[in-house]
């Protein structure tokens, strides 16, 4: 190999990036992901807001450990939905990519929402992309200090906001927007603020396309989760190719040209600036931009639409494509079951936990000549957001009953008590270790909030002599 060309290899793999402005197109596909993205920001921007008994509706109150979803409080104790949520979220995407691709990326990605809504702000100060890129070029004076200025100013307005809004799923949103109207904001709330506030204008504005390209770890491993059934954004080579320029009244046939027209618009609208007509490539988030691009060209030529199209690989070597085929199906069966588990343990969620622990230093003990007695500790979670009193039961033995302090058991919000239970048997009733019995511990205020745990009581093992 020659200096030279391992000088221009090496130019090629150090090449400087290119800013890439892609160009504003209409399309079904480009109002869906519009749509998303009103959608997806309005969720995001809105919930902290959003009022809920007398509280915030959205709050993870890190210093309470209590977190506020709507109607329903979560402790620590609740790691498990946390678990299933980042589960059926893994599960979700592996569906949805098995299905379609990337469809996560190009619609409801947070770096694409927000990347999505920076170019909007970037058009509306700077113009479209014929005027950006003049812009670019031009030398710096009064108008491009002007154009630069107000997106910039846009943009940090824009990111500051998000970096609030995202602290006010932490802090009362309310009672933050008062610390920052008297610049009385704490130190991690300042940091979590203006970092957050950061990483969105570094992220939007500037990285874009690099985060998908370079940082982010899905593009990487999407082929595994890909089969020749998955839809994915295709271009049609046996009708586009060979491509070539022409008028609209001219027959390709005659020509001997494809159907496209080689006018690089599906390039220019790729948010990550690749040519979909070189096959499918990691870069591609599956937008569709392009084919929004090309199916604007394919009208204006009167030609059919779908040159670039939704499809997979065996449909366009002309083989039978199945879409819905035994992966996607078990992978959405999954989906649908753990999601039906959640929601029905949501509604079955008890606001109680109940731990029973018996005593180890002495195993039974003699009441008297007829009772045998066991000591437990019991301790008790009141997940409520209200105070509660418990009122303690047992059954399960012929004659068992509980003794317990005199005063109720009194549990306040979020806190945990423990008492000690006395449970008391006839020595007939019992032989041996292992006698299981059942706890019960009901609200007395509350007759819904109940819970029963089960335990073992020991007795001698001879019984009566």
């Amino acid at each position: 190999m020659s200096e030279e060309q391992v000088h221009s290899e090496d130019a090629g793999m150090y090449v400087a990036r290119e800013k890439i402005h892609p160009r504003e197109v209409k399309g079904i596909f480009q109002n869906l992901r519009n749509l998303a993205v009103v959608v997806l920001l309005g969720i995001f921007y809105g919930l902290p807001w959003l009022r809920w008994d007398g509280r915030q509706a959205v709050l993870f109150d890190l210093p309470a450990r209590q977190f506020h979803i709507f109607g329903l409080t979560f402790w620590p104790q609740d790691f498990v939905y946390l678990a299933l949520l980042l589960i059926i979220a893994a599960l979700s995407l592996f569906f949805f990519t098995a299905l379609a691709g990337r469809l996560w990326c190009g619609y409801a990605c947070p770096q694409t929402v927000w990347t999505e809504a920076f170019i909007w702000m970037e058009r509306w100060t700077e113009g479209n992309r014929q005027q950006r890129l003049k812009l670019d070029k031009a030398p710096w004076n009064r108008r491009k200090i002007l154009r630069r200025g107000s997106k910039h100013v846009l943009w940090v307005v824009f990111a500051l906001f998000t970096g609030f809004t995202f602290v006010g799923y932490f802090t009362p949103i309310t009672e933050l927007s008062g610390a920052v109207a008297t610049l009385s904001l704490g130190p991690w709330q300042t940091f979590w603020l203006l970092f957050y506030g950061f990483a969105t204008w570094g992220n939007a504005g500037f990285l874009r396309e690099q985060v998908c390209i370079y940082m982010c770890p899905y593009a990487r491993f999407q082929s595994a989760m890909f089969d020749k059934n998955t839809l994915i954004i295709s271009y049609d080579e046996t009708r586009g190719e060979p491509r070539g320029g022409r008028s609209r009244s001219v027959d390709p046939r005659e020509k001997g040209l494809g159907d496209c027209i080689d006018c690089n618009l599906c390039v220019q609208a790729c948010p990550t600036g690749i040519d979909i007509r070189k096959g499918l490539q990691y870069e591609c988030i599956a937008c569709a931009a392009c084919i929004d691009a090309c199916d604007t060209v394919m009208d204006q030529m009167s030609y059919p639409r779908g040159l670039i199209r939704y499809s997979t690989e065996n449909a366009m070597e002309g083989k039978p494509a199945r879409v819905l085929r035994p992966r996607v199906l078990i992978y959405g069966v999954l989906l649908l079951a753990l999601i039906g588990g959640v929601l029905f343990s949501l509604t079955q969620r008890m606001p109680l936990t109940v731990e029973v622990l018996a005593d180890r230093n002495v195993v039974y003990r003699e009441v008297d000549w007829d009772t045998i007695e066991n000591v437990y500790t019991v301790r008790i979670l009141n997940k409520d957001r209200v105070a509660h009193e418990y009122r303690l039961t047992v059954e399960g033995i012929p004659g068992i009953e509980a003794v317990t302090r005199s005063e109720p058991i009194r549990v306040g919000p979020g806190d945990t008590d423990s008492a000690v239970v006395r449970v008391q048997v006839p020595r007939d009733a019992v032989s041996g270790a292992g006698n299981p019995f059942r706890l019960i511990m009901e609200s007395t205020d509350n007759p819904d909030i109940r819970t029963v745990n089960t335990a073992r009581f020991n007795g001698p093992a001879e019984g009566r002599p």
